[in-house]
């Protein structure tokens, strides 16, 4: 019995065993380089030299390019993310419907997030909004125009033409809001109609109330998303021009990969990490006040 009882007690942990192992050889392990490494002068050429907070002085003091990609950044982050999220609960409730077919048109507004962060995508958009691309084709076709202007290349638009990319990119909290919809009882609706509430007043009163542990889980991720943005900065415009798309995720990556100044991009990583903690803290405080749960009201 005792045997038996022993084996048991071990058993779940046989099964987290993966989990585990996983955590520490891929999460933990790197996190805990990620923290030493940000204290050393590193160029993986030879062996870390520890010189205390000396990066971190350098970056707060004299480095202006982490100044100019933390604006981008976080200007991305602002206007991308709540657009998207605009536009990703309009397209819900417009599928949020039984109709012949209607699968369909999920899977094809769902496509652009699964290729979304793929290298072929950043460089179709880069041609679309070329100088020669099919968006000036398009204005020209539209407006009788010649439009003469690289949306990626020009200092004022090149940023604007990355957050489109972005908010194109909706298909994934879209299914998400897709799916709570659906959660929404109909009685509830039904009883409003029948005390006079119009289709304006159902959304605010019903619709958003109850969407927002939903709204809540797609903030979150997608600002998470949008701090990590590289890819599209890489390859649409490499950080240009005039520095305008210098992205922060794109800054550590120079600073490791092209300078190999992996301990000064360490420092970067642990700053952006804190800046994302700080951020998530704050919207779950602030959830408080504005996310609903049916079961026991307000968080």
């Amino acid at each position: 019995m005792k045997k038996k009882k022993l084996g048991k007690q071990y058993e779940g942990y046989f099964y987290i065993a993966p989990w585990v192992v996983g955590f520490t050889a891929l999460t933990l392990i790197p996190f805990i380089c990620l923290v030493y490494f940000s204290f050393t002068k590193y160029n993986m050429l030879k062996a870390p030299e520890w010189i205390g907070i000396k990066n971190y002085v350098d970056i707060f003091t004299g480095d202006e390019k982490f100044i100019d990609s933390l604006k981008v950044t976080f200007i991305y982050v602002l206007v991308s993310v709540p657009l998207k999220l605009l536009v990703a609960l309009l397209v819900a409730m417009a599928l949020n419907q039984k109709r012949k077919g209607i699968g369909i048109y999920r899977t094809l507004f769902y496509i652009p997030s699964i290729i979304g962060g793929s290298v072929a995508v950043a460089v179709m958009w880069r041609n679309l909004f070329s100088r020669d691309g099919a968006f000036n084709a398009l204005l020209e076709a539209i407006t009788g125009w010649n439009v003469d202007i690289s949306w990626v290349a020009d200092p004022k638009t090149a940023l604007g033409s990355l957050i489109l990319m972005a908010i194109w990119q909706f298909g994934s909290p879209m299914l998400i809001f897709l799916a709570g919809l659906k959660n929404i009882s109909t009685t509830y609706y039904e009883a409003a109609r029948v005390d006079g509430a119009n289709k304006v007043q159902c959304f605010f009163s019903i619709t958003l109330p109850l969407l927002s542990p939903i709204i809540f889980f797609n903030l979150i991720m997608q600002m998470i998303n949008g701090f990590m943005t590289f890819t599209q900065g890489l390859i649409v415009t490499n950080g240009g021009p005039m520095n305008r798309t210098l992205f922060y995720q794109l800054y550590v990556y120079q600073q490791g990969f092209e300078r190999f100044n992996m301990g000064y991009a360490s420092a970067l990583s642990c700053i952006l990490l804190v800046i994302v903690l700080f951020f998530t803290a704050l919207a779950f405080k602030s959830s408080d006040a504005w996310v609903y749960y049916e079961s026991g009201g307000n968080k």
